[in-house]
């Protein structure tokens, strides 16, 4: 069983770890610090399993569910220090949590029922809150962009990118379906997605298809496929 675990304190996830080392049918494939060094190891490395802090600085644990591809979502369970917390993971159907400090018996109770449980939960992702901001790593920086500033989302060989009112781009890690299901933006086609307070116009086309003019004067397709959904979710039909 592939585990990775992510908390942003250090005592916390050597102690995990180390309790884990113990088992054998489990592999630790790395720690992370962070939620949005999380995000980057989920998606490169597929942990079956995340050992999940709730309270994190920036992004929470939580937040960081939004962030996640819901065909690639592992099963969580998630670290707190606090009974409260503990009661809002079950909220977002985690398949367990952990009071801090670990107890190994508790711990090992939580194994069982992953060796014995090994499908991934879909509604955690469909549980998790809407996504107020993206992450989208630079050169020794991570920017969070907030969603409402967001103009359009495309994908092209090289990635998945975000681009805001003042035409700036940002690579992120997102896939647009997570964007799609995490935020107000809309699929206008299969790379696009717009957000629809920056619509300005449709322009019909004789083809049958439309394109989108946004209010920062950029031209986005609408495909043939998407075009009734669209409008229907416009108010326009």
């Amino acid at each position: 069983m592939n585990v990775l675990i992510i908390d942003d304190e250090t005592p916390a996830r050597e102690e995990i770890a180390r309790v884990l080392a113990k088992e054998p049918d489990i592999v630790i494939l790395g720690e992370c610090a962070n939620a949005i060094d999380g995000l980057s190891a989920i998606n490169r490395l597929h942990p079956e399993v995340v050992f999940l802090d709730i309270q994190m600085p920036r992004v929470s644990g939580l937040e960081l569910l939004s962030m996640l591809d819901p065909e690639k979502m592992p099963r969580i369970v998630f670290l707190t220090a606090y009974n409260e917390y503990a009661l809002q993971a079950f909220d977002q159907d985690a398949f367990d949590y952990l009071l801090k400090p670990i107890d190994p018996a508790r711990l090992e109770i939580t194994l069982q029922r992953l060796r014995r449980d090994r499908a991934p939960n879909e509604a955690l992702f469909k549980a998790a809150a809407p996504l107020k901001q993206i992450p989208c790593p630079g050169h020794q920086r991570v920017q969070l962009v907030k969603v409402d500033s967001v103009e359009y989302a495309y994908s092209n060989t090289t990635g998945v990118y975000v681009v805001t009112q003042d035409g700036a781009e940002h690579f992120t890690e997102l896939t647009l379906r997570t964007l799609e299901e995490k935020t107000p933006l809309l699929r206008c086609h299969r790379q696009y997605l717009v957000n629809p307070e920056q619509i300005q116009e449709i322009v019909f086309q004789d083809i049958g298809g439309a394109e989108i003019v946004t209010h920062g004067g950029r031209r986005l397709p609408v495909s043939r496929r998407l075009f009734g959904e669209l409008k229907e979710r416009l108010g326009l039909s």
